[in-house]
C-alpha cells in the first residue's frame, strides 16, 4: 500500500481518536467523520483512502472500546504504525480488520511523506526521504485476518 502520512505523537487515547460523545455511532462510516476532532479537526474531512497513520509509543491507549479502531476503519486508512501500540486497542484493530504495524523509525517519517508499506515483510520505504525502515511485520495468520476484513470475515470464510 503506498499513502500520505498523517502524523501523531505519544500516548494517542482512544477519546482522541474518537471522542466519547461519538461514541452512539456504530458503524464506521459514521464514526470517520469524527476521527480525530478534537486533536486534528481537518483530519476527517483530508483523509484519503490509504493514507497512513504513523505515531509514537502507546497508540489508542485508554478504554478498550471498539469505537476507536471502527472509526479508523471507516476512514479507508491504509494502516497505522506506531512505535508501540496499546495491546487491548491493537487486538480490537486486527479483530476489525486495521493493519498495523510496530516500528521504532516513526521519528525518520514526517507529516505528509509518501510511503509505501509492504505488510508481509513489514518493510516502511519513504518515497520522499528515499529511505527504507523495517517495522514487525504481522505473523501470517493475523495478516489474513485482516486481509479478510476482520475476524468475523475470516472466520465465515473458515466456515464456508
Amino acid at each position: 500500500m503506498k499513502g500520505k502520512v498523517w502524523k501523531f505523537g505519544e500516548d494517542i487515547d482512544t477519546d482522541a481518536i474518537i471522542p466519547g460523545r461519538y461514541l452512539i455511532f456504530n458503524t464506521p462510516e459514521e464514526l470517520a467523520k469524527h476521527a480525530f476532532e478534537g486533536i486534528r479537526p481537518d483530519f476527517a474531512e483530508n483523509v484519503k483512502e490509504n493514507d497512513i497513520i504513523v505515531a509514537g509509543s502507546n497508540f489508542g491507549c485508554g478504554s478498550s472500546r471498539e469505537h476507536a479502531p471502527l472509526a479508523l476503519k471507516g476512514t479507508k486508512i491504509g494502516c497505522v504504525i506506531a512505535k508501540s501500540f496499546a495491546r487491548i486497542f491493537f487486538r480490537n484493530a486486527i479483530n476489525i480488520g486495521v493493519p498495523l504495524l510496530e516500528c521504532s523509525e516513526t521519528d525518520k517519517i514526517e507529516e505528509e511523506d509518501e510511503i509505501e508499506v509492504e505488510l508481509s515483510t513489514g518493510v516502511i520505504e519513504n518515497k520522499t526521504k528515499n529511505e527504507k525502515y523495517q517495522a514487525t511485520p504481522l505473523p501470517d495468520f493475523v495478516r489474513e485476518i485482516v486481509d479478510a476484513g476482520g475476524l468475523i470475515e475470516y472466520t465465515k470464510k473458515l466456515v464456508n
